[in-house]
């Protein structure tokens, strides 16, 4: 049997999709309260175009890194891990809701986003393996050059088997 605190992730997702409807419905009524119903609405819709806008910019400065990171053949787990919380930001800036808006732009800042990447790397263990040498510039000593000719073989001689099998 489980300990009390052994919860799965079935029951963490489930208590995720009950918990942030009811939170997003009592802002909508506490703020809708306070300014309004249309003056409610109009802050969701304008948080949705500005997030639009947003991640549209911290997206291409996030692929920019990528790049850079597979240009200079470092490791861009980083770089990904970034780009998929803007991902994420963009979801939440989009529906339509206070607490996921304030999520949504709280990982749209870089330090946010790096706080949550050591975060989670800190519970996720990975492994890599290798197999032979790196490929790649600098691969080390051991690497060969084959010299070989060739000779270009007209088209007419092109037809019919190739001679390599028996048939």
């Amino acid at each position: 049997m489980p300990a009390p605190c052994d919860i799965g992730w079935n029951m963490w997702l489930f208590l995720l999709f009950l918990v942030v409807p009811l939170v997003e419905i009592a802002l909508f009524i506490q703020v809708g309260g306070l300014i309004g119903l249309w003056p409610t609405l109009a802050v969701v819709v304008l948080t949705a175009i500005a997030g639009t806008f947003l991640v549209r910019s911290q997206g291409l400065r996030v692929l920019g890194q990528v790049r850079g990171s597979f240009e200079r053949l470092s490791d861009p787990t980083e770089s990904l891990a970034h780009g998929a919380m803007v991902l994420f930001s963009g979801a939440l800036l989009l529906t339509p809701g206070f607490f996921t808006d304030a999520v949504g732009f709280a990982l749209l800042i870089p330090p946010v986003r790096s706080a949550v990447y050591h975060f989670i790397r800190k519970r996720i263990r990975v492994e890599t393996v290798t197999y032979g040498r790196r490929p790649g510039p600098g691969a080390g000593p051991d690497d060969q050059t084959i010299e070989g000719s060739f000779e270009e073989v007209p088209p007419s001689r092109r037809d019919g088997p190739s001679g390599w099998t028996r048939d």
